[in-house]
């Protein structure tokens, strides 16, 4: 879609400190707490508080539709099932027919608000189908229309600012999936939805900590940007855009997201990390290619400081080590880095030769690449046997690991199960550098729950 800005009835201001708005999220947030996991309402005694706190959403909802002209018909599906599910004694809940209604990727419009409500879990917040409401614009900057219209065409992808939500949100969580509603059935879902404001103001204010721990000089055009949250934003929209749509392309083993299988998370670490390296090395082409706009230029430069930054300092010490595969990914680009000596940690001092990066890290991409193309041509268990080798090549297992005895330690005619059963949890454990790392760096990332780019990062 080409670029647009649709003009608002109200202002944002307006919207979150109107009564429509703040009774709806305040019934909302009363309502879920009448809720156990599945979604459902099971107390009898709480049933006429449930029904009165869902006929104050309904009446809020029909309040704030004239603000939504653009989503009109999502909002009165909504009604229809929120009604129906007080009729029918608030069991476990089916929004089917509303999350069929609202198809945000059909309106990637620079600005364009919408109101969201479904019993949903949100990923790194609340496991349950918990009532959630969440009001959003649309971040859809002219050059990032253009790349989607060109060569990195990606249908689903919907970028994401948040304006306010109930407490599923106040948590890390920073997307907004139709796999988490509460429904019937499983329909062919059409969109997924990030939250860049999240992403960026976590960067911004992650990397200051970082930075100063660590007395990293940054580039002048990277230390420029995490000073300017919508340029942060912009940044990992690109990145986003391709890191999202490369899930689906490339020499893929034969199911790239492995839904609802059971494999050492050492897998999900690669692929999520071929993504960003994928989005890396992309970055890199368009940065040094001449027909592309300055403005998109200096953006794919930007991706690769985020794509390297995000990766070392949030995600190698962000969560448990319980399997942690973003963790891991972290880990092993750090570790890839300083053994290829583009990276030095010396005098208590992190420097990064970025001449040499570009090469380093590509080289990274390739060699996952050249696994995923070999894999089509192996059993599953000798690729998992490959994808071990490939990671532990640069980290280094934990001493118990009887992976890292090899081949003969493993219980290879036994289900596979049994092989994913001898991954320890934390099968590569942080290194010195970032044992001390994380210490310093906890307080700070765990600050980062619930942020936006509102808050000052």
């Amino acid at each position: 879609m080409t670029h647009a800005t649709l003009p608002q009835p109200i202002t944002e201001a307006e919207l979150l400190t109107g009564d429509a708005w703040s009774g709806l999220k305040k019934s909302t947030t009363a309502f879920q707490l009448l809720q156990v996991k599945d979604g459902s309402v099971p107390e009898a005694g709480d049933l006429p508080l449930a029904g009165e706190l869902i006929d104050t959403v309904v009446s809020c909802v029909r309040e704030l539709a004239p603000q939504f002209e653009h989503d009109a018909q999502y909002l009165s599906r909504l009604v229809t099932d929120l009604e129906h599910w007080k009729d029918s004694g608030f069991g476990v809940p089916d929004f089917l027919d509303s999350l069929l209604a609202f198809q945000p990727q059909n309106q990637r419009v620079d600005g364009l608000r919408h109101l969201v409500i479904f019993p949903m879990y949100t990923q790194n917040g609340s496991t349950s189908r918990l009532l959630e409401a969440v009001l959003v614009e649309v971040i859809w900057p002219e050059f990032i229309a253009g790349l989607e219209g060109g060569d990195y065409s990606n249908k689903l992808f919907v970028p994401l600012r948040f304006l306010d939500f109930t407490p599923g949100y106040d948590t890390n969580s920073a997307v907004l999936f139709p796999e988490s509603v509460a429904i019937r059935e499983t329909p062919s879902f059409t969109w997924g939805a990030i939250f860049q404001d999240r992403e960026a103001a976590r960067y911004r204010r992650v990397l200051k900590a970082a930075t100063a721990i660590t007395n990293l000089e940054l580039p002048a055009d990277a230390a420029a940007m995490i000073e300017d949250q919508e340029l942060t934003e912009e940044t990992f929209v690109m990145w986003d855009l391709i890191h999202d749509r490369t899930h689906m392309r490339g020499d893929l083993p034969f199911d790239p997201f492995m839904i609802k299988q059971r494999m050492p998370f050492f897998l999900y670490s690669l692929e999520e990390l071929r993504c960003d390296l994928t989005a890396f090395r992309e970055c890199v082409k368009i940065q040094h290619d001449e027909a592309m706009d300055e403005t998109t230029r200096r953006h794919a430069k930007l991706v690769q400081y985020a794509v390297i930054f995000d990766r070392i300092f949030r995600f190698a010490i962000t969560g448990t080590r319980t399997r942690n595969y973003d963790g891991l990914g972290g880990q092993l680009l750090f570790a890839w880095m300083h053994q290829h000596h583009v990276l030095h940690w010396t005098d208590t001092k992190l420097a990064i030769d970025w001449d040499e990066v570009p090469a380093v890290v590509s080289a990274l991409g390739e060699a996952i690449d050249e696994l995923y193309w070999r894999s089509i041509d192996r059993p599953k268990l000798a690729h998992w046997l490959a994808a071990y080798e490939l990671v532990s090549a640069t980290l280094t297992p934990h001493p118990a690991s009887v992976w890292a005895k090899g081949p003969d330690a493993l219980p290879l005619t036994s289900p596979l199960r049994e092989m994913t059963d001898q991954v320890l949890d934390d099968e590569f454990p942080l290194s010195m550098f970032y044992e001390a790392l994380s210490k310093k760096m906890a307080p700070v990332i765990e600050s980062t729950a619930g942020l936006t780019g509102a808050h000052r990062a």
